[in-house]
């Protein structure tokens, strides 16, 4: 740099002080940023909804174009009616556990929560949706010699037949199987098949997460052939839920 252009400028404080402002200008960018989720904030004690905080800390509204014609989604997604859960904290204090008043498998309490998702099917790459019954998904088959489980009874954690298998449901991206589908009259009622145990030798599946009366209320499908990203959260949740609620002696301390 010619010297008689920049008498007296140091550069290299320059340079410094331009750094210290980019990094607080990232700093603040990112603190509105990751504001779009999980807010607004909720006091622990009471319940009351925070105040922002001020324009420096809440992140501006975005929108995402979603694709295959779904719309649009705002973030953040301030103003939406709170949940009431069927839960009451366990004593006064900030952090205390949440123990369950009402059905604990559909209330959406600790490892049977579960989020508000969209009420379309997951799609794949085409848009068409990605898990479907096998009878329906042309081209997709159960390779030999494993079994198709078809008519198999499938048995609770505590030991009763909690019904048979009626149809499974796969996944057309990654080549699995997702479901099983009980058999029964009305609405499809879906199993899991991450959370069972197939015993070959048996001709049975385990599952484990709950006992045989409570299949019953596993949450039914709106369609015959195809599942909402919304049902699919209920059903995991009532399942995953299971395997603290389902006895009385799951929820005990292990020592």
């Amino acid at each position: 740099m010619h010297p008689d252009l920049t008498p007296g400028i140091d550069v290299a404080l320059l340079v410094f002080w331009a750094f210290v402002l980019f990094f607080v200008g990232l700093v603040f960018y990112l603190r509105r940023e990751d504001r779009r989720e999980g807010y607004p904030l909720e006091e622990e004690m009471t319940g009351q909804i925070r105040r922002p905080g001020g324009v420096l800390s809440t992140a501006s509204t975005k929108s995402f174009l979603l694709p295959f014609g779904h719309g649009t989604v705002t973030a953040p997604t301030g103003g939406r009616d709170p949940y009431k859960i069927a839960a009451r904290m366990t004593d006064r204090f900030a952090g205390a556990p949440y123990a369950p008043t009402g059905n604990p498998l559909v209330d959406g309490i600790g490892p049977a929560a579960w989020a508000n998702r969209a009420k379309r099917p997951d799609i794949d790459m085409e848009g068409h949706p990605r898990i479907v019954p096998l009878s329906i998904a042309a081209d997709f088959t159960i390779a030999s010699p494993d079994p198709t489980l078809i008519g198999w009874p499938i048995i609770g954690a505590d030991g009763a037949v909690a019904g048979t298998v009626a149809e499974l449901w796969i996944d057309k991206s990654d080549r699995l199987v997702r479901y099983m589908q009980l058999a029964g009259e009305g609405a499809p009622a879906l199993v899991p098949i991450f959370m069972a145990r197939v015993e070959r030798g048996k001709r049975r599946v385990v599952v484990d997460a709950l006992n045989a009366a409570d299949f019953a209320g596993v949450p039914r499908l709106d369609a015959v052939d195809q599942i909402t990203l919304y049902e699919e959260e209920r059903v995991q949740a009532y399942f995953g839920g299971g395997y603290l609620y389902a006895n009385a002696s799951r929820q005990e301390p292990i020592l």
